[in-house]
């Protein structure tokens, strides 16, 4: 004879629940990749079919990138597999100083702002996400976690694009 198992209808609930951030995080981040792309000063979005290379960059708790400072050439389509290690939330955010500045006082105000651009990686404990982008454009660039105190204990990094390196 077989035991029926009840389930609360608020314990359905709440792992019901559980999952939405999740999924709608998942929705967000595949949402940006079609979205049009828009050229900014760092460069514009890439297709995955032009990576000419995959730069893996680790994040640590301890507030770092590994390496914090990567060269591309410039006009490269580069995909950027970005790993946390760690056990909190981290992300990776591309721009300039001036841009990335901005926005860490943005996400001081609101620090559950999802991100959906595609040079911005969010990237949940023990998970991995890729940025693809096309650096068409020469410069020094930064990228940097902006989660609030992040940002502030040195969690940035460095973007060196060499001109006419085709």
């Amino acid at each position: 004879m077989m035991k029926k198992i009840f389930t609360p209808p608020l314990v359905a609930l709440s792992f019901a629940t559980m999952a939405l951030p999740a999924l709608a995080h998942q929705a967000s981040h595949k949402a940006h990749h079609d979205m049009p792309k828009e050229q900014k000063d760092w460069g514009i979005g890439g297709d995955a079919k032009a990576v000419t290379r995959t730069i893996e960059i680790t994040m640590l708790d301890t507030m770092r990138f590994v390496p914090a400072q990567i060269t591309v050439k410039q006009g490269e389509t580069v995909r950027l597999t970005v790993k946390n290690v760690g056990k909190v939330m981290h992300e990776l955010v591309i721009g300039t100083k001036q841009e990335l500045d901005t926005h860490a006082q943005m996400m001081k105000k609101h620090p559950n702002m999802e991100h959906d651009e595609p040079y911005m990686a969010h990237v949940s404990p023990g998970k991995n996400a890729d940025i693809i982008w096309n650096f068409n454009r020469a410069g020094q660039f930064d990228f940097a976690c902006l989660l609030p105190g992040h940002y502030e204990a040195g969690m940035v990094g460095k973007i060196n694009v060499i001109a006419g390196a085709k």
